[in-house]
């Protein structure tokens, strides 16, 4: 685990955050060639932050986002997500990507599959993921 400084002046509220497709190629390379235990040290501190808000954007902006992603991708992300709750101000609870790219994958008939929901289970601290809150 590393510490870091957090400067709130960098930090962007959700309603300010908007989501780049590209970052999300990059968060989906990142698990694809299996780096997620490193996010820390490839993600810098000061994207870390401007990246945060991200976490807790509402369901109808990542529902929009992913229809450019195959299932494939939005599996990757998940995982991507999942770890990167684990970085400073990355804590997201109920209101998780991982929550809303598992729903974008039901609506597509593909659901998340077991194997990836035993992976989220043990790889986050996280009670919500990978279905939501149950209200």
């Amino acid at each position: 685990m590393s510490t870091g400084s957090w400067d709130p002046k960098l930090q962007q509220t959700p309603s300010e955050k908007t989501i780049n497709t590209d970052d999300l190629l990059r968060f989906i390379e990142l698990s694809e060639s299996g780096q997620l235990d490193e996010l820390a040290s490839l993600i810098s501190q000061d994207e870390q932050q401007q990246q945060a808000g991200l976490m807790t954007l509402d369901k109808e902006q990542w529902f929009e986002a992913s229809q450019v992603l195959s299932d494939h991708q939005l599996q990757h992300l998940m995982r991507f997500f999942t770890i990167a709750e684990r970085l400073p101000g990355w804590e997201a609870q109920g209101k998780s990507p991982v929550i809303w790219l598992g729903k974008v994958l039901k609506q597509r008939g593909i659901g998340i599959n077991r194997d990836l929901v035993l992976w989220i289970k043990t790889n986050s601290d996280n009670q919500y993921l990978p279905h939501g809150p149950l209200l």
